[in-house]
Parts: C-alpha cells; sequence; structure tokens
C-alpha cells in the first residue's frame, strides 16, 4: 500500500481507519528512519484536517498548528502530538466545541497529547514567560483552517525570538546544562535516555534554536546525520517497546539492534555515542560562540580597552610556532602552513591544553583538511607535544575531543579507531574505553611528580587499555599494540620495552595485593620478575593508581592504595639493588676541549650553536638523519652563578631547554684555572634562533652583573600576564642521599615554564652551594633535574643542610 493510500484509508474511515492506516505504515518493513517518520507525520495531518474541518464548519479565524517534534515532521511510534489551536477570540464558545471535537478523537486512540487553545497574542505571552513553550513554537507548522492566521503567529515568534536572543539563550544554555547534570552524558551511560542526556535529541533541538535566532550556528556537517541516527534508535525502541519511551534500557538493546539490523547491542551503542559526541561537541562551539558574540556586544572594544577590560577584540597573543590566542580560543598564526608542518596538530593541541583553551573549530578543520602525515617514526617534536597534551590535566580532554571528531586522533593513531566509543559492560566503569584512557592520562598527569619518566608514564596511561579493541586478554593484545605504537612515536628501544611492560601488566599490582598473601616471598618475587626495575615498578605504581581512579568511585580506596603500597614497597626491596651510581665523568670531545682551553684562556665564556640529531628509535645512524633541535655548547671559566646566568639568558631568548647537562671539565696538564661546561639541547618557543654573538654578548652582560635577568624576566611576565592555563602539580623537591658519594643530589620535579631554570640556579646560589654536574631533562610539560652539589669546601652537605636547601627551593618554585 503506497502513502497515499494510507492517507486515503484514514480519511474514508475516522479514527478506526486512522488506527489501521497508522498500524499498517509502523509495521511495513520496506520503510523506516526519515520517510516513516514524515509519512506518519502526514497521516496524521490528514487525519486531523478531517476532524478540524467536520468541526469547523462556519467558523473563521481558527487554525490546527503542529509544534515541537511534531511541527518538525518526525513522529516517532510513540510520539505525543503537540497541537495549538490557534484563534482570533473573536468566538470562543464555538472555539471550545472545535477543540472537544479535535481532541477527544486523539485520546480516544490512546494517543498521547500535549494541547493548548489561544490567540495569537495569548501564545505569545506564554512564550515570553515560559522558554519551552517558545521553544515549541519555533517549529510550529500548519495543519489546517486560516493559513495567514498561522504564517503571522509564526513571523511574531520569530521576530520576538530574535529580538529577546540576548536574553533567552543564555536561560536557555542554564536549561541545557541543569538537564546535562540530572541526566548524565548520552556518549557514556550503558542506560542513556536518548531526549534528555547530553548530546541527545533535546540538545539537538537547542541547536536549531540557536540557529534560529541568527546570533549563531551550530557547526552543521554530521549534526543532521547524527540526528537522525538517535531518531532512528528512537523509533526501534518505540516498536520494540510498544511504549513512549526514550531511555534505551540493557535489556532492551539486543532486540532494538535487531531493529535496526544492527550486529549486536555494543554495536548499537558505538552508534549512539559517536552520534551524541557530535551533538556534545556542536553544543560546545555553538554556546561558545553564543558568549563571545554576546560579550561583544554588551561593551565597545574601545570602551573595553579604555576601562582596562582587557585585550582590544581580535588581537592576537603567540602560543607556540605557527598557534596564537585569539578572542578567548586557540587558531592558526596567519603565517601557519598545515601541509608544510605534519606536528603542527599536536603543537597547537598541547597549545591549547596547556593554556586551558578550546581549539578554534576553524582550526581543527583547516589542520584536518590539510596537514599532512607526521612521520614514521615521530620526530621528537611530535613526541614530546603529545606528552605534553596528555600531561596538561582536565583541559586535554575537551582539547582531545576537538581533534576527536575531526578524524584527526585516528589519522595520529590508528589503533584508536577500535576503542573510539567502545562501551563498557561493567558497572564499575563511567566511561567508554577511549575516554578512560584519557581520563587515566588526566589521572597520571597528577601523578607526574612521583616518577623519573612521567613521559613514559603518560603514554602508557594513554594505552593501557588500547588492547580491549582487540579479542582475547586485552593486556597481552594491548602489549603488542603499544609496542608498535611506542616505536611508531619514536621511542628507542628501552623505552618502548617499558611502554609494552607496563601494558602488559597495568592490572598486576592490583590483582596481586588484593587476591594474594604477600607474606608470601613467591608472590613478591614473582612481580618483581615481572616488572625488572625500580623505574618501571615506580611507573607501574602510578599507573596503578591513576587507571583506578579514572574507572570509577568503586574501584579505588584507601584501603586497596595501603594495599598496593605494601606490596610495592616488598618489591623495591626486592629490586634494592638499582641504585644510582656517581654520574661518570665523560672524556670532552674535540669541540668541547677547543671550547674549554678557548675559555680557560680568555677568561670569558665562549659558545657555539649547531643542529643535534639521532637516529630513529631502534635503527643504526643513515646519511639523513632526524633534526631534533640545535645543541648550544657553552664553555665558562668556573666562577659562581654560572646555572642561572646561562638559563637566564636562555629564559629571555625565548628559549625552550629540552636537555641540559653542566660538569667541570679537567684541563689538560699546564692549562690553568678550571672550566664549566654546558651541553643543553635548546628549541626556539616561535620564530627563529637568536644569532649565537648576542647569546654570548648576553651571557658575559649576565655573569658581570650589568644585565638584569630578574627585572627583564619580571617586566616581560607583566606584559603577557598569565593565563589561567592547565592546574598542574605542585613542584616536588627531594634528596636522594644515597645517590651519590662525591656529592648532594637534589632532584627537582616541576611543570616546565619559562625561567623554570634560572629560579632554581638562582635558589641554589642563594644557597650557597655549588652546583658540581647538572642532569636536566624537560619531558614534554614536566621538567625533570637533578643538581649534584656540594658545600664550599666540595664535600657533599650534611643531611639536615640538605634537607633545609630542598625546603628553600620547593618554597620558591611554589612562590
Amino acid at each position: 500500500m503506497t502513502g497515499t493510500d494510507v492517507q486515503k484509508e484514514a480519511e474514508d474511515s475516522g479514527p478506526s481507519g486512522y488506527a489501521a492506516a497508522r498500524l499498517r505504515l509502523l509495521t511495513e518493513e520496506a520503510r523506516s528512519g526519515p520517510p516513516r517518520r514524515a509519512a506518519l507525520a502526514d497521516l496524521t495531518d490528514e487525519w486531523l484536517t478531517g476532524l478540524f474541518a467536520a468541526g469547523a464548519e462556519g467558523l473563521r479565524g481558527a487554525s490546527l498548528v503542529a509544534v515541537g517534534g511534531y511541527g518538525r515532521g518526525e513522529l516517532s511510534p510513540r510520539s505525543d502530538l503537540d497541537l495549538l489551536l490557534l484563534h482570533d477570540g473573536a468566538d470562543t464558545k464555538a472555539v471550545a466545541a472545535l477543540a472537544d471535537r479535535i481532541w477527544y478523537p486523539v485520546w480516544d486512540l490512546g494517543l498521547d497529547l500535549d494541547h493548548s487553545v489561544r490567540t495569537p497574542a495569548e501564545a505569545r505571552k506564554t512564550a515570553g514567560e515560559d522558554l519551552k513553550v517558545q521553544l515549541g513554537l519555533l517549529d510550529a507548522r500548519h495543519i489546517a483552517g486560516d493559513l495567514g492566521l498561522t504564517a503571522s503567529l509564526r513571523t511574531a515568534v520569530l521576530a520576538d525570538w530574535r529580538n529577546q536572543a540576548p536574553k533567552r539563550l543564555p536561560e536557555l544554555q542554564e536549561l541545557c546544562a541543569e538537564r546535562a547534570d540530572r541526566q548524565g552524558e548520552l556518549q557514556y551511560l550503558l542506560e542513556p535516555d536518548l531526549k534528555e542526556a547530553r548530546g541527545g535529541l533535546r540538545d539537538a533541538t537547542a541547536l536549531r534554536a540557536v540557529a534560529a535566532s541568527w546570533l549563531a550556528d551550530a557547526p552543521r556537517e554530521g549534526l543532521a546525520d547524527a540526528r537522525r541516527r538517535l531518531l532512528d534508535v528512537r523509533d526501534a525502541l518505540h516498536l520494540t517497546t510498544g511504549r513512549a519511551t526514550d531511555r534505551l534500557a540493557l535489556q532492551e538493546q539486543d532486540q532494538v539492534a535487531a531493529e535496526l539490523g544492527l550486529l549486536d547491542a555494543d554495536t548499537l551503542l558505538r552508534q549512539v555515542y559517536e552520534a551524541a559526541r557530535l551533538v556534545s561537541y556542536a553544543s560546545d562551539v555553538t554556546w561558545r560562540e553564543v558568549g563571545r558574540v554576546l560579550r561583544s556586544r554588551a561593551v565597545r572594544p574601545r570602551l573595553r580597552a579604555m576601562l582596562g577590560g582587557g585585550k582590544p577584540a581580535g588581537e592576537r597573543s603567540p602560543l607556540a610556532e605557527g598557534v596564537v590566542e585569539q578572542d578567548g580560543e586557540v587558531v592558526l598564526a596567519r603565517a601557519a602552513r598545515p601541509e608544510r608542518d605534519p606536528v603542527l596538530p599536536l603543537r597547537a593541541a598541547a597549545a591549547a591544553a596547556q593554556a586551558g583553551l578550546p581549539l578554534s573549530l576553524h582550526a581543527v578543520r583547516r589542520l584536518a583538511a590539510t596537514v599532512r602525515p607526521v612521520p614514521t617514526p615521530w620526530p621528537a617534536e611530535a613526541r614530546e607535544q603529545l606528552v605534553t597534551l596528555l600531561g596538561s590535566g582536565r583541559p586535554t580532554i575537551e582539547v582531545w575531543e576537538a581533534l576527536e571528531v575531526e578524524g584527526l586522533i585516528t589519522r595520529l593513531l590508528p589503533d584508536w579507531e577500535r576503542v573510539r566509543c567502545r562501551p563498557q559492560r561493567n558497572a564499575v566503569h563511567l566511561w567508554t574505553v577511549d575516554r578512560h584512557l584519557i581520563e587515566t592520562a588526566v589521572r597520571a598527569s597528577e601523578f607526574t611528580r612521583r616518577v623519573s619518566r612521567p613521559d613514559l608514564l603518560l603514554v602508557a596511561a594513554l594505552l593501557h587499555d588500547i588492547g580491549k579493541g582487540w579479542p582475547g586478554d586485552h593486556s597481552v593484545a594491548g602489549e603488542i599494540i603499544a609496542k608498535d605504537v611506542a616505536a611508531r612515536i619514536g621511542f628507542d628501544r628501552h623505552d618502548v620495552t617499558v611502554v609494552a611492560t607496563l601494558v602488559r601488566h597495568h592490572l598486576l599490582l592490583i590483582d596481586t595485593a588484593t587476591r594474594r598473601d604477600l607474606e608470601d616471598p613467591a608472590t613478591v618475587r614473582s612481580v618483581a620478575e615481572a616488572v625488572g626495575s625500580q623505574g618501571t615498578l615506580e611507573l607501574l605504581h602510578a599507573l596503578t593508581e591513576a587507571d583506578a581512579l579514572a574507572t570509577g568511585p568503586a574501584a579505588w580506596s584507601s584501603w586497596r592504595g595501603s594495599l598496593v603500597a605494601d606490596l610495592v614497597k616488598r618489591v623495591s626491596a626486592v629490586l634494592a639493588g638499582d641504585a644510582p651510581d656517581d654520574p661518570e665523568e665523560a672524556a670532552p670531545t674535540a669541540e668541547q676541549e677547543r671550547l674549554a682551553l678557548e675559555a680557560a684562556a680568555t677568561g670569558s665564556p665562549v659558545l657555539s650553536l649547531r643542529a643535534q640529531t639521532e637516529p630513529p628509535a631502534g635503527q643504526e645512524p643513515s646519511g639523513d638523519p632526524e633534526p631534533l633541535g640545535v645543541e648550544l655548547l657553552i664553555a665558562v671559566p668556573d666562577q659562581p652563578g654560572v646555572l642561572p646566568a646561562v638559563a637566564g639568558v636562555l629564559a629571555m631568548h625565548r628559549l625552550t631547554v629540552r636537555t641540559a647537562e653542566l660538569r667541570s671539565l679537567h684541563l689538560p696538564d699546564g692549562v690553568d684555572g678550571s672550566v664549566l661546561l654546558l651541553d643543553w639541547r635548546v628549541a626556539a618557543e616561535y620564530g627563529s634562533l637568536p644569532q649565537a654573538a648576542r647569546l654570548r654578548s648576553d651571557l658575559v652582560r649576565a655573569l658581570d652583573g650589568s644585565l638584569d635577568i630578574a627585572g627583564r624576566l619580571a617586566e616581560r611576565d607583566a606584559a603577557y600576564p598569565r593565563r589561567r592555563g592547565v592546574v598542574a602539580p605542585a613542584a616536588r623537591v627531594s634528596v636522594h642521599p644515597a645517590a651519590s658519594r662525591l656529592a648532594t643530589v637534589i632532584e627537582v620535579r616541576s611543570q616546565d615554564a619559562p625561567g623554570l631554570l634560572f629560579r632554581i640556579g638562582r635558589a641554589l646560589e642563594d644557597a650557597s652551594v655549588r652546583v658540581r654536574s647538572a642532569h636536566v631533562s624537560t619531558l614534554g610539560a614536566n621538567a625533570v633535574d637533578a643538581f649534584y652539589v656540594t658545600g664550599p669546601e666540595g664535600a657533599p652537605l650534611p643531611g639536615d643542610e640538605a634537607e633545609s636547601v630542598a625546603r628553600k627551593l620547593q618554597e620558591t618554585l611554589r612562590g
């Protein structure tokens, strides 16, 4: 039977004919999705038109109007009918009789009805008082009666909405936020409400309302398809349950999947989650744009600048090479060339997360459309930017989702596709697999001060459940994938092995601590054999806690934490032979010796800048090695203040220190004096590197006291106020008395920041200790620095004095 035949049957047979035609339409296997919803709306229009015509004979100035979902022509099998009987107020008694002639047949069929009888003025007044009514009227559609009356109301309602948008849109945003708090996020719930949860059909309708205001618009790409998929699932839910429900209960999911022709309930949930994720992202982008427009309307830019209310609109502030901040978002610099810079997506993402700012939609889409693939293995900068992004805490989530929606994550990490939007049918888990992995990285970022290799911790956190996209034991499958991913992103063989070990054994500590006898030496030895080293144990301990905290409140407790800590202590005792020895005194290279002799002869610093390279991970050096940055070699006659002077000059020139070594060089016999050698790898934050001659000139002035580094850095900080950015864990300063026989080792683990090494060096100088050697490494956004210090006589510091220096240094870094 065709759609026309169905409508004719409804017209000819009255309510019973409509019921039969409706049933026939809903059971047609050949029709589903948007065509069926539209056909059901058309069928219902024809029936209601007949009811209106029969009851309105001789009545003028009245019309029947569909609003809400029915107004949009989207009727699911059990949808209620949202109807407005509109009239001009001339004959209220006749209108009341007409209403009865329409409402009662609808009720007699057992259909849910949301109805009202109003004049245009009453409808506009009610809409002005009730936001939900106004939203429903935005989708008003004429069914029967006086078309001019309906058209006039539609025009007036849209005009009211646009005029009142600056007031009503914040109300709508608050309404959406309150609903999200009550219902949760659709893209993570095991039994989601398709309509009310965040990212559901209500939010999709809200985006239509924002677009109707002409104040802002949602990103359209994919949004209509996401909405269609959610409506299709709701249709199938109504048909399989026979109820007007929007909650996709566990016991219904297999039937709904079958109704939609899907493989299983997990496939169904993945489709729902993907649609909800797109709606949620579109909502975030849209409400951000609404806020920007309303702020710009509230105060004129010139007046805001005069009153000191912020930067003039449109001003760009650099964040990283090719990346700037504009209007509270991270955008690409005008000179950025994504097609020539494959690391730009990671650099932009890391800069956005560190600044606590969203990536603009335009920037992400431009990157997705034009950027080239990252070479394999990744360049060192790409790896460092990934680690920085993962270590940025909560802001990482929003930035990661922006990349995810535009497909950039799976292009960077192809294995991510198997865990994307994958449900976890376990009441303990709050999140899908992919979101759990990001949540674990966020939790791990809080523990970066506890480990010597925060980069390995963060990457292992990202990958620890990556095997859940494959059959079998996810830890075993994950180990294989983690090896491949770690090598692809450029870690060396040793680091690849550590990451793979962490993924393979990420459940080892919690399972052993809660299920085995820790008094049995065999239990502890088996864990020690699996872990292999103190460094890996340290990382595994942090990963275990991060994983549990990211799972949900039921997965971690103080009791579980104490059991794991006890196990770690026992395993550490078994592995106790791994304490670090004194750093070896490497013989200087010819270049280093040449610079040292020149510094000794001239009594002033000398330096050289040259490109530094290394072969890809696991490969021998080739004829075309990968550039890693610039190696800065400095030789300086031994004197106080060298470390803060060099670090301060580099900070002034906006040079990032990635690694740094400082040590004394023994000069050849017959050469007087002592020389300090600094071998550092640096990179420009943005722009080009300064000339070596200018660096040397500033270094000479810094050492003789004529260059006020602290003052210059303070002026720059004042000119560029610190952004809210990421809230990093507090710096941790510790003393390792057993790490060296010749010096006291003070270790600093902190968030990397411009001038950090300068502040540390100056604090150590103020404490009257001599830095015998320094070993500095920047791992993403984390600095892990070890300083071998002695007293003025060259001996290790007494225990109480060492602790005092560490406390003062920690206070300095907190200030």
